[in-house]
């Protein structure tokens, strides 16, 4: 699973370092920026899920920063650290659509379970948007219209096997060492058997029997 890419703004040294340094335990991919300006210049070079924002920074603020981002960048997760405990800019914040406004001092656990809980509210916001047949190889999910497929995971696999090379017509024997690798022993027919069970569960004729081959993944016939 790819790590969640973190732009985190903050003027303060010693609160930048110990803060990036939770968000790295924890296996995020952080990007350390002291100014608006220079995230301003990141954001339109590299792409971010979230962006952690200090409103009290020289130069440009975490507030204009904010609105850049929900400008330009649609879907990315925002939350705004400050020391600043009062109501008027904690409004600005959230008519900007902040998804979050943390004071500090914060507990960098707090923090780290804030970010967790956006990052995975946004990420399911995609998925549903999404339309048509997605697969998410780092969940092991299908989802069809936003809708999650009840699939085993052999039946996930074999779709995702056969949907990655579209054109390719895989026999059960190529199938089986894909999902089980040399840890299976039985009959081949095994996969005939996930193919049934697959065409009942996906809402168009996703998989194509090739005659004498095997099978092949084909856009959905309704």
């Amino acid at each position: 699973m790819s790590a969640a890419k973190i732009l985190f703004l903050e003027d303060e040294p010693t609160i930048r370092e110990v803060l990036a340094e939770y968000m790295k335990i924890q296996s995020y991919e952080v990007t350390e920026v002291e100014d608006g300006q220079k995230a301003l210049t990141l954001l339109k070079e590299q792409k971010f899920d979230m962006a952690v924002l200090d409103i009290m920074v020289p130069g440009i603020n975490g507030l204009e920063v904010l609105a850049y981002i929900k400008e330009h960048i649609s879907g990315m997760a925002t939350i705004m650290l400050t020391a600043l405990d009062d109501e008027k800019t904690q409004v600005q914040a959230f008519n900007l659509y902040a998804d979050d406004y943390v004071i500090k001092p914060v507990s960098p656990i707090i923090l780290l379970k804030r970010m967790e809980t956006i990052l995975r509210r946004v990420k399911r916001g995609k998925q549903q948007e999404e339309k048509g047949l997605v697969i998410y190889e780092d969940s092991y999910q299908a989802f069809y219209d936003g809708v999650p497929l009840e699939l085993t995971l052999s039946e996930f696999l074999l779709l995702q096997v056969l949907k990655k090379e579209p054109r390719r017509a895989f026999t059960r024997e190529q199938l089986i060492l894909r999902i089980f690798n040399e840890d299976y022993v039985g009959n081949d027919r095994i996969i005939d058997a996930h193919v049934k069970n697959l065409r009942k569960k996906l809402p168009g004729n996703y998989i194509k029997t090739v005659v004498g081959v095997g099978y092949q993944f084909q856009e959905g016939v309704l």
